[in-house]
């Protein structure tokens, strides 16, 4: 009888069997298999399998999957157990339409379960276009969301993954997108250790991250996907990361075609293998075998890199048994179920954020409104559903059909595009703004006007395209940004629209679907009312409309800083903090990280400290009460932010560091605790250092920021107090 392999043996641990099965494999063959679409090896019965798949915000570009919010979006719920409950949904329409695959023999692309998601960059510039993918703004915010979202897809079994999660694009990346080949992103020790890391240490040390990608960019000086400061100082060395790293896609050819760090292809690859990046999303490592025979690679470095990619496969369990493996009996019924879609127009509901509500128009009564106009480029726009990295929805529900669905059945419901999305014409022969008479009639006719407007991915996004379009009008081809911002302002014609149909003297609802902040001033002097709708999934529609006619109290809040103008922000290619985000942003915001506004209201009282003075490496516990006194039901955000007092260098003016979710009924009161641990009182110093400090700390506890603006938006001043830490100043490992 045939002696069976190691690899095959599940009595072993899958880094035997993973050393054992590269052991028999020729060069050839593991330099094969280096590659995102690895191709099989019949005589060891491995077989092809395409390492590149999304799930941002569902499982994308493999068919038909239930459609969650945009990352931002969710984000806005400031919810780690609902992300996490989001990415275990995701993680299991994934199985189910993966196993499905295999039954038909389909090994292509965006069929695998190695999902590279979530972004977990840092928001740090509202004109950056790829930024609603991430989770916005602030560090602690994207490290809890982002651990949750990773554990949601990895499961919880002790030996096997359900998915294999990403964290990318590691690291300080941000933008510009045009120049993302190239661009090298200089940041200071401080700002690297106290911004754009953290969340990929928590995604690392916290969540068991399985995989990371490099980033396009250099990073003070060395390409990301090849930098030994990111992927073997730090990653390897100092956060003990065990799993396999990947390029982002073609960044490899970057090195030499762009950045100039390289000369030849060989160079690349070898900087790139060498310091530890295993997997090429690309064309480059189809000459690693090239680099080898030069002398550049040593084939150690190409048993590592195969080692780590064999073990995340044998974790996924694709070497064993599948009755043995829990997630292989995933039906393909339960994706895009009902259950699913009921969930995701919940989750859809939740991150709306309610930025304006004079004289409280919202919720409009359904019974009292006779007729509706609703107005706007994003009206009945499904790619501001969609966002990127996507799915395909089985069931669509834009903003207009929301409302068409919700009003009675006698209210007539007016609808006009009033203008393109960034154009001066819809139709290609009109003259410039030929909807707006239309829009201007809908909203005349109608007791209230809701309208919709923003951006959608075609023009926030990845790089920078130039549209021939049409819809341009005379003059041929129009450089369009789709990628990142040139400015905060709505495009093209939308401000004017908004204008025309606030002069008809209507209530008017202003309804933004955005992937970023965008300028609103006008709007907040002009406009009563303001939702913020971000790219809301599927059936966001009808999310937006159940919260207009009150079925729902909102909840969500602000994830980044809404600035009053381009004014306020320092230049888009400078990576220091000065001046940027809330934490060191010296203007005053028009609507300020973490606000949003409910149809309730919320009383916080007996904020308590278990200690006014501890010791350096103590923990403190802070208890507050929080009453719902509004008449409405509603989630409450509980935020606590943490300022230090006393510090010896340059820190945040306060910095987000607890967030609790309540759901409160009517007149219903909570207690909710916080325990600040040592590491959350620490500061970054100069030289990147993390150290606590003796010296003077406060606290704040309430539904927004201590800041001016938000305690003027709301009516409510989060409640505070002061502590002290005792001792000898102490370093705590980053």
């Amino acid at each position: 009888m045939k002696e069976k392999p190691a690899y095959k043996d599940e009595s072993l641990s899958f880094e035997e069997r993973a050393r054992d099965l590269v052991s028999r494999m020729t060069l050839e063959e593991k330099a094969s298999q280096t590659r995102y679409n690895s191709p099989a090896i019949p005589r060891l019965e491995i077989p092809a399998y395409n390492w590149w798949n999304e799930a941002l915000h569902g499982v994308a570009r493999a068919g038909v999957a239930t459609m969650f919010p945009q990352a931002i979006a969710m984000a806005s719920t400031f919810d780690e157990e609902l992300l996490f409950r989001v990415a275990d949904v995701i993680s299991t329409e994934g199985r189910a339409k993966y196993h499905e695959f295999q039954r038909q023999n389909d090994h292509g692309i965006y069929k695998g379960l190695t999902f590279w998601s979530p972004n977990i960059n840092i928001f740090r510039d509202p004109r950056w276009g790829r930024g609603h993918e991430t989770y916005g703004e602030d560090p602690y915010l994207t490290g809890r969301l982002g651990v949750a979202f990773i554990r949601g897809l990895q499961g919880s079994d002790k030996k096997y993954l359900k998915s294999a999660a990403c964290a990318k694009h590691f690291a300080v990346h941000s933008g510009p997108e045009a120049e993302r080949h190239s661009f090298n992103a200089v940041a200071s020790p401080k700002d690297m250790r106290e911004t754009y890391l953290p969340a990929f240490r928590d995604a690392v040390k916290e969540a068991g991250v399985e995989s990371v990608m490099g980033a396009y960019n250099r990073t003070n000086g060395e390409p990301c996907c090849g930098s030994p400061t990111l992927l073997q100082k730090i990653l390897r060395e100092e956060w003990g990361f065990k799993g396999h790293v990947v390029s982002d896609c073609w960044a490899i050819k970057d090195f030499h075609e762009d950045h100039k760090i390289t000369k030849t292809p060989s160079e690349s690859i070898a900087l790139a293998m060498n310091n530890g990046c295993d997997l090429n999303c690309g064309h480059m490592y189809m000459h690693l075998m090239d680099a080898c025979k030069e002398g550049l690679v040593p084939e150690e470095a190409i048993d590592r890199a195969v080692t780590r990619l064999m073990l995340t496969r044998m974790k996924l369990g694709m070497f064993d048994d599948p009755g043995h493996v829990p997630f292989a009996s995933t039906p393909y019924e339960v994706n895009d179920c009902r259950e699913h879609r009921d969930f995701a127009l919940e989750v859809s509901g939740q991150s709306l954020v309610l930025l304006k509500n004079e004289k409280k128009l919202l919720p409009l009564d359904r019974k009292s409104i006779k007729s509706i106009a609703v107005i706007g480029p994003n009206a009945d726009n499904e790619e501001a559903m969609k966002a990127n990295y996507c799915g395909t929805p089985s069931h669509m529900v834009t903003v207009l059909r929301g409302i068409q669905q919700a009003v009675e059945p006698d209210t007539r419901v007016y609808y006009a595009e009033g203008c393109h999305l960034y154009a001066n014409r819809i139709e290609k022969r009109a003259e410039p703004k030929d909807r707006l008479a239309e829009a201007v009639a809908a909203a005349q006719k109608a007791d209230v006007a809701v309208v919709c407007l923003g951006l959608d991915p075609t023009i926030e996004g990845e790089e920078i395209h130039i549209i021939e379009g049409e819809a341009a009008g005379p003059g041929g081809a129009e450089e369009i940004p789709r990628g990142d911002k040139k400015d905060l302002n709505l495009p093209g014609q939308q401000q004017e629209l908004l204008e025309a149909v606030c002069s008809t003297g209507k209530p008017v609802i202003l309804v933004l679907l955005t992937g970023s902040a965008l300028a609103l001033t006008w709007a907040d002097e002009q406009v009563p009312a303001i939702l913020l709708g971000w790219y809301p999934g599927a059936e966001g529609g009808r999310a937006i409309a159940s919260m207009i006619f009150g079925d729902y109290s909102p909840s969500g809040r602000l994830p980044v800083t809404f600035y009053r103008s381009n004014e306020d922000l320092p230049d888009f290619r400078d990576y220091s903090m000065i001046n940027r985000t809330y934490r060191y942003m010296t203007g005053e915001a028009l609507y300020p990280f973490g606000y949003g506004l409910s149809y309730s209201s919320f009383e916080y009282s007996a904020l308590t400290l278990e200690k006014d003075a501890i010791e350096v490496g103590d923990r403190l516990e802070c208890r507050v009460r929080v009453k719902n006194t509004g008449s409405f039901e509603s989630g409450e955000t509980v935020q606590l932010y943490l300022r230090d007092l006393e510090a010896g260098t340059r820190v945040p003016r306060w910095e987000l560091k607890g967030v609790r979710k309540l759901k409160l009924k009517s007149g219903e009161e909570s207690e909710v605790s916080f325990t600040l641990a040592p590491r959350l009182m620490t500061m970054i110093d100069d030289e990147g250092r993390r150290i606590l400090e003796p010296g003077k700390f406060q606290v704040y506890i309430g539904g927004s920021q201590p800041d001016r603006r938000s305690i003027v938006l709301t009516g409510i001043e989060p409640l505070s107090a002061v502590f002290e830490v005792h001792g000898e100043a102490r370093e705590y490992d980053y």
